[in-house]
C-alpha cells in the first residue's frame, strides 16, 4: 500500500518483543567456534539452579560448581565427588568422552556465560523444584529444537521439596505447555499427576534401541519409589516412544521412561528421581541408593540415555545445541510464517503484527519493520543452530517494500539482513534493501548459509528509517532448509 502510515501499529504492543525477521532489517546469528561433539567429547550440563538440593534432595554431581574437576580432576570412585548424582557424573567422566558442568544460575541460550546452553549437547533437569522463567523456557526449548538433548527427571505429584507450591510434575508440564517456542504438546507426552509408591517397571523388548541396549549395558528394569508416569500422545508427535512401563500398562499409558524428538533435538523423561540417587551426598540428607538397586538396571538406563541424548545411537534427533555432526533434511526456523504471533523471534515492539494496513503474503501475520515516516530503527532476529553435517543450508524469505519516497537514486531508508555471532559481531551482511527496491507484491529472497554449518548463529534484520516519508519493509514466510 503506497504511502501507508504506521502510527496505529504502535498500539499492537501485545505482539511485540520476541520476533524479528524482515527484509531490510539486520540478520543476527550467534556463532559457536567449536562444533558440537568436537573431538568426540559430549558436553553435558546438570542444572542446579532450581532448588535441586532442597529438602532431602541432593541432585548434584559434585559440590564443586560449575566444574566438578575442581573437587577431583581424576575421580576413580563416586565418593571422589560429593553429591547424590556423583555415581552418574563419575561414570561419565571415567570414559574420557564427556565434559561435565553444573549450572547454578538462570539458564540461557546464545549468551556469553560458560554455562550457556549453546556450549553443551545435553541438559539434565534432575527434579527441578522451582518454575522456569519465561526466558529460561524459551532458552531450553530453542536449545532442543536446534539439536540439543533434554533429560527431564520428575518425581511424584506433591513432592514440593521447597514448599513453594510447585512440584516437578507441574514445573516440567509448565515447560512443555507454557513456552514461547511451541506449546502444542511438542514432545508428544504429558506427565501424570500420580504418586506411585513402589514397583520395578520393565523395559520393552527392542534389541535395536540404543537407550535400552547401549554402550553402558542392557536395561531390563527400573525402580519406582514414589514416582509418576507419562501419557503418550503419538498423534501430536509420532517420535514419542515408551521404553519402560509400569506393571500392567503398555501403549500410551503408564510409561515410566519415554523418549521423543523435537526439531533437531532429542528428549528423555524419567518418572522418579530415586533411580538416579546413589545414596551418598552432603551431610544431613537422607538418601537412598537407587543407582545400585539390585532389582533394577538404573545405571545403564541413565548412562545410555545420556549418550543417546548427546548424539549417539541411530534413531532420530540429537546432535547438540551447537550444531550436530549429522544432518537430517528439515526446516529450522521456528514460527516461520509469524502465525503464532510474538513467539520464537525477538523483535522490536509491534514488528510482528496482523495489522491490515499491510497484507501478509499468507495467513494473517507478518513482520513489518519501519513505515512510520519518522526516524526509526526496528529489528527482528532468531537464533538457530545449523548441524555440521549439512552441506546445504538455504535461507529464504519473502519481502515486500512499500515507500512514500519519490527519489529514484537515493537510499534514504534501509533494511540489512545479517549474520552475527554471540558477541554481536557481524559475520556477514547478506543483503541491504532500501526504498529503491519498492514494488508491488512480495519477492522471494534466498541466501546460502552452508558456511555456518556446525555453528549456532542469530539471523537479524535491521530496518532504519529516516525522519520523513515512510518506507515499510514487510517480511513473511521465512525458511532455513538444511540437508
Amino acid at each position: 500500500m503506497l504511502g501507508s502510515r504506521r502510527s496505529r501499529r504502535r498500539l499492537t504492543t501485545a505482539l511485540a518483543g520476541l520476533g524479528l525477521f524482515v527484509t531490510g532489517a539486520a540478520l543476527q546469528f550467534t556463532t559457536t567456534a567449536t562444533p558440537a561433539h568436537a573431538a568426540t567429547t559430549h558436553r553435558v550440563l546438570f542444572d542446579d539452579g532450581h532448588a535441586e538440593e532442597a529438602g532431602n534432595a541432593d541432585w548434584i554431581i559434585s559440590t564443586s560448581k560449575p566444574d566438578p574437576l575442581s573437587q577431583d580432576s581424576s575421580p576413580s570412585s563416586e565418593t571422589d565427588w560429593t553429591g547424590a548424582l556423583s555415581s552418574w557424573g563419575v561414570a561419565l567422566q571415567k570414559t574420557g568422552s564427556y565434559s561435565l558442568k553444573t549450572a547454578t544460575s538462570a539458564l540461557t541460550y546464545g549468551g556469553s556465560s560458560t554455562t550457556d546452553l549453546s556450549n553443551f549437547d545435553t541438559l539434565v533437569l534432575p527434579e527441578p523444584n522451582t518454575l522456569f522463567t519465561t526466558a529460561e523456557k524459551t532458552a531450553i526449548m530453542t536449545f532442543v529444537k536446534n539439536g540439543g538433548g533434554l533429560f527431564m527427571i520428575s518425581d511424584h505429584t506433591g513432592a514440593d521439596r521447597n514448599s513453594d507450591g510447585e512440584d516437578a510434575v507441574e514445573i516440567l508440564n509448565d515447560l512443555m505447555t507454557n513456552n514461547s517456542v511451541d506449546s502444542t504438546d511438542p514432545f508428544g507426552f504429558s506427565i501424570d499427576s500420580l504418586d506411585i509408591s513402589s514397583g520395578y517397571p520393565a523395559a520393552i523388548s527392542d534389541s535395536t534401541n540404543p537407550v535400552l541396549h547401549g554402550s553402558f549395558g542392557t536395561v531390563t528394569k527400573s525402580l519406582i519409589a514414589d514416582g509418576t508416569t507419562v501419557t503418550l500422545k503419538p498423534a501430536d508427535n509420532s517420535a514419542v516412544k515408551g521404553l519402560v512401563y509400569r506393571s500392567g500398562y503398555s501403549g500410551n499409558t503408564g510409561a515410566f521412561f519415554a523418549t521423543s524428538t523435537f526439531g533437531s533435538g532429542r528428549v528423555a523423561f524419567w518418572g522418579d528421581s530415586s533411580p538416579i540417587d546413589d545414596g551418598t551426598g552432603q551431610s544431613g540428607n537422607t538418601l537412598y541408593d537407587g543407582w545400585n538397586d539390585t532389582g533394577a538396571t538404573n545405571a545403564a538406563l541413565a548412562l545410555n540415555a545420556t549418550a543417546w541424548l548427546a548424539g549417539e545411537g541411530t534413531s532420530g534427533g540429537g546432535g547438540g545445541g551447537g550444531g550436530g555432526t549429522t544432518c537430517t533434511a528439515s526446516q529450522l526456523l521456528g514460527n516461520s510464517g509469524f502465525e503464532s504471533g510474538n513467539t520464537t523471534w525477538s523483535a522490536s515492539s509491534g514488528v510482528i503484527t496482523n495489522s491490515s494496513s499491510e497484507a501478509a503474503r499468507t495467513g494473517s501475520y507478518k513482520a513489518w519493520l519501519d513505515g512510520y515516516g519518522t526516524a526509526t530503527t526496528d529489528t527482528l532476529s532468531q537464533s538457530v543452530s545449523i548441524p555440521s553435517g549439512c552441506t546445504t543450508a538455504a535461507l529464504s524469505f519473502y519481502l515486500h517494500v512499500d515507500t512514500a519516497e519519490t527519489t529514484t537514486s537515493t537510499a534514504y531508508d534501509t533494511l540489512k539482513v545479517q549474520v552475527l555471532n554471540s558477541s554481536g559481531t557481524v559475520l556477514s551482511t547478506l543483503a541491504t534493501y532500501s526504498n529503491l527496491n519498492a514494488a508491488s507484491g512480495y519477492t522471494q529472497r534466498s541466501f546460502s548459509l552452508a558456511s555456518y554449518a556446525g555453528q549456532t548463529v542469530t539471523l537479524k534484520f535491521t530496518g532504519v528509517e529516516g525522519s520523513t516519508l515512510q518506507t515499510s519493509f514487510v517480511v513473511d514466510d521465512t525458511a532455513l532448509n538444511v540437508s
